[in-house]
């Protein structure tokens, strides 16, 4: 017989397509693919597509109108993650011996220095729904805005205060987290494309549910 808690985490009812909310954002679902800091595409993405908590949409989508008024198209990488993808990343880091894609996302650290230093975790935030990696898109030129380093660049470059780029990689960071900020959303110290709703309506649940249009409809 199911506990209450694995019911509760694998009941997607209080998710969204986050397309169904923000029509204008571009989507890049890295963990679909294989160009992610493993290699492979990571399990529990059975689709290319963002899903959020209603609440984290809906706050995503008054950051996405003010942006473009500046401009700007928000484009996300990842949004809810099921836990199955944390323990696909944990035992990537734990059994695996590959590191393949250590020159591209990870080049200045040991793999073992990935979970030392926190960039990957035993529970993302990510798995509870209202977290989302985003960064911003020209809307002129319709290329993704130089934030002096690309997403899930892990190492001390990709803080969100790191000063060792150019006055203007910075200040396009500052302009996405001023954004996210004035609409609910916490940055992290470690990740400039990382944010996560202060006011997220489920602190304590890690859901493990597929990321897929179709398990919503269900």
């Amino acid at each position: 017989m199911k506990s209450y808690k694995e019911d509760v985490a694998k009941n997607p009812s209080g998710f969204v397509l986050l397309a169904d909310y923000v029509p204008d954002i571009i989507q890049e679902i890295r963990y679909y693919s294989t160009y992610n800091f493993i290699g492979d595409k990571i399990d529990g993405y059975e689709e290319p597509c963002a899903l959020l908590t209603k609440e984290a949409a809906r706050a995503l989508k008054a950051v996405s109108k003010e942006l473009i008024v500046q401009g700007y198209r928000l484009k996300v990488f990842d949004a809810y993650r099921p836990a199955c993808a944390v323990k696909h990343f944990m035992l990537w880091g734990i059994e695996d011996e590959d590191i393949r894609m250590k020159p591209y996302f990870y080049p200045d650290l040991r793999k073992q220095e990935l979970f030392e230093k926190g960039y990957v975790a035993k529970q993302s935030s990510h798995s509870r729904g209202s977290t989302v990696d985003l960064t911003l898109v020209d809307m002129n030129t319709g290329k993704e805005v130089d934030m002096g380093s690309p997403f899930d660049l892990f190492g001390e470059k990709s803080h969100p205060d790191y000063r060792g780029i150019t006055d203007e990689q910075y200040e396009n960071r500052m302009i996405l987290q001023k954004a996210m900020l004035r609409n609910g959303f916490l940055p992290l110290d470690c990740e400039w494309w990382h944010f996560t709703l202060d006011n997220e309506p489920y602190p304590d649940t890690y859901f493990e549910f597929p990321v897929s249009s179709e398990y919503l409809r269900k």
